[in-house]
């Protein structure tokens, strides 16, 4: 039974496996012990752990995973790996993209797989047939953009998404949501056109908070898996057992 602990800039993201399946998962706010407390007392049996951090340490929870578990697996630009990263600035890629593709390619082994992150940013990353990691792109995401809009300017209001938008709009409100978000759909089918045409037998797949919202205005045929950077990092820990 492993642990999986994905510590983001606001969030704390658990998932318990019992080898490929979560058999619990919660999300709290860093720093907030008492659930990560409450799932050892749960699963006393968990012994093999990875940590995976964005931006600064987690001390709290660092210190609290290394007093409960027998092996500890900390992600870095040295950590082996199931498949071969060509990346060339591996310190500097973000460890959830790369826990993402290592997830999707542990799905669908043998497939070419361009892996859509829809989160803070929209990250597109590549992964052949061979397991050979290429890299991508990183672009604003949905929530920035609108946050973008409000902050660089002085009269345009801070808006949330809405599922259904038209063109033209007619209102300053609804040009605002029909400019950034054809616009990220757009950009979106870009990329997805642009990666088939040397790959026709493509697979997709969308993670991240705003997959669902993308999901259901997209066209292509798209696995969605949004507990795929979890999965990743199970794989990782595997790998390293």
């Amino acid at each position: 039974m492993n642990i999986v602990v994905d510590i983001g800039n606001s969030f704390v993201k658990v998932a318990v496996f019992d080898k490929d399946e979560i058999i619990q998962q919660e999300q709290f706010l860093s720093g907030q012990l008492k659930i990560l407390n409450e799932i050892f007392m749960q699963f006393p049996y968990i012994k093999n752990g990875i940590i995976s951090m964005v931006g600064n340490s987690d001390k709290r929870t660092n210190k609290l995973l290394q007093s409960k578990l027998k092996n500890i697996l900390f992600l870095d630009e040295s950590t082996l790996l199931p498949i071969k990263n060509l990346y060339k600035t591996k310190k500097t890629l973000g460890k959830d993209r790369l826990a993402a593709v290592v997830g999707a390619n542990y799905l669908f082994p043998k497939n070419n797989i361009l892996v859509i992150d829809a989160g803070t940013a929209i990250t597109f990353d590549f992964i052949n047939s061979e397991g050979q990691y290429h890299g991508g792109s990183i672009s604003p995401g949905l929530h920035m953009r609108y946050k973008a809009l409000h902050e660089f300017t002085s009269n345009l209001p801070l808006l949330a998404p809405r599922e259904h938008y038209s063109s033209p709009a007619g209102t300053t409100e609804d040009s605002i949501i029909t400019g950034v978000q054809s616009g990220m759909v757009n950009e979106i089918m870009g990329i997805i056109n642009e990666y088939l045409k040397q790959y026709p037998e493509l697979k997709i797949v969308l993670t991240g908070g705003d997959a669902i919202f993308f999901d259901k205005i997209l066209k292509n045929s798209i696995f969605v898996d949004l507990n795929l950077v979890l999965k990743g990092l199970n794989r990782i820990l595997a790998y390293n057992a």
